[in-house]
């Protein structure tokens, strides 16, 4: 397969009308205050692929947000679509099908798309890491036979490592798996896979040896393996600053709209901050994972902590300045919540990344 390049890679009824015409009208003109535009420091490139993932976020992704939420909608198609600019393996090798770009760039692609969907982008995320893994650890064989669909997103992938009874311990797992002859035998069982049921492969963790870590291997499992079965599904950035901003520019309390309050400007103020911090800390994370950094693990757990808490609270404010209408799901602010929300529990609890961060202090000479 031809390698490509970087940019041709990246090639009331009156209430809910009003709330979607005005998020995607945000993000279509992105009339972004100069001291939280994201694009501050990218390169001409990264810049260009950023645009590609903000325009799609706000012409594919936003104005379906609400009824994927609401129908518990695996958007396919639309994903798909994504695919077709560069989004389905964008740090996989392009041999295989990839985009063959960095974590940072990968960082601020994920920023941009999230604006229009933060669960979509979430999933796309880990789709991208289990592609990630095949092309990394696997065999040529197994890069050949699944990355390219996997970077095509004509094959959907979950990463499964959480148990019932093992979440952020991770290291205490129990499915195992038994080498029979040229084939394993899989006992487990899995909990909060992002796409269960709905994706092709299974990046699936499981204990080959002893306890700990180091006993800990992983399997590609595919859909409609002998064995393989489904439980019932659970119910479960940037655009709730510019939301929380044009909500108060427009909600008039008292004969004055919100935005001539002083309180509600501080507000708003330390919410763009903590946004560009949270934006910087993250680039940082992704530039030493890149480097392979001795920091790398720190500063990513750092980031995840920091990130997931602040990035919360900025879109809880944003709901909060809404009143109660950010509580209607009527408004774009009240998922954004939701979706932010399990961020600082999935991927490692946030009390986890503290964990990691003191001892990683308190162990350096």
């Amino acid at each position: 397969m031809a390698a490509l390049g970087p940019l041709s890679r990246l090639a009331g009824l009156g209430c809910i009308n009003r709330s979607r015409l005005m998020l995607n009208r945000v993000l279509q003109k992105r009339g972004i205050a100069s001291c939280i535009d994201p694009s501050h420091g990218l390169t001409d490139e990264q810049k260009e692929f950023q645009k590609v993932a903000f325009d799609f976020a706000a012409n594919e992704m936003a104005p379906n947000m609400a009824e994927w939420d609401q129908k518990e909608i695996f958007p396919v198609e639309t994903m798909r679509k994504a695919a077709q600019l560069g989004f389905g393996g964008i740090y996989v090798r392009p041999d295989v099908g990839g985009s063959g770009l960095s974590r940072l760039d990968t960082s601020i692609i994920f920023e941009a798309l999230s604006t229009g969907c933060v669960s979509t982008t979430a999933y796309i995320s880990i789709h991208n890491m289990c592609a990630w893994m095949i092309d990394t650890f696997g065999n040529t064989n197994q890069r050949e036979k699944y990355c390219p669909d996997l970077c095509s997103m004509e094959r959907f992938a979950s990463y499964c490592l959480t148990e019932p009874g093992s979440g952020s311990d991770a290291a205490s797992l129990l499915t195992s798996a038994q080498q029979k002859g040229d084939h394993y035998v899989l006992n487990g069982s899995k909990a909060f896979i992002s796409g269960g049921g709905d994706t092709d492969v299974y990046v699936v963790m499981c204990r080959t040896g002893g306890k700990g870590s180091k006993g800990i291997s992983c399997l590609v499992v595919e859909k409609g393996t002998p064995g393989l079965s489904f439980g019932k599904k659970r119910k479960e950035a940037h655009a709730s600053v510019l939301l929380a901003r044009d909500h108060l520019l427009v909600r008039k309390q008292f004969g004055e709209t919100l935005a001539n309050s002083q309180f509600l400007q501080f507000k708003l103020a330390e919410m763009a901050t903590k946004l560009v911090a949270a934006r910087l800390l993250v680039r940082e994370a992704a530039t030493a994972l890149q480097e392979n950094r001795p920091d790398a693990v720190s500063i990513c757990s750092m980031a995840k902590l920091f990130v997931t808490d602040e990035c919360f609270n900025v879109c809880n404010q944003a709901l909060q300045m809404h009143g109660g209408y950010g509580y209607l799901k009527d408004y774009a602010v009240q998922q954004f919540v939701r979706d932010i929300r399990v961020h600082q529990i999935l991927e490692g609890t946030n009390e986890v990344m503290r964990m990691i961060i003191s001892r990683n202090l308190l162990t350096e000479s």
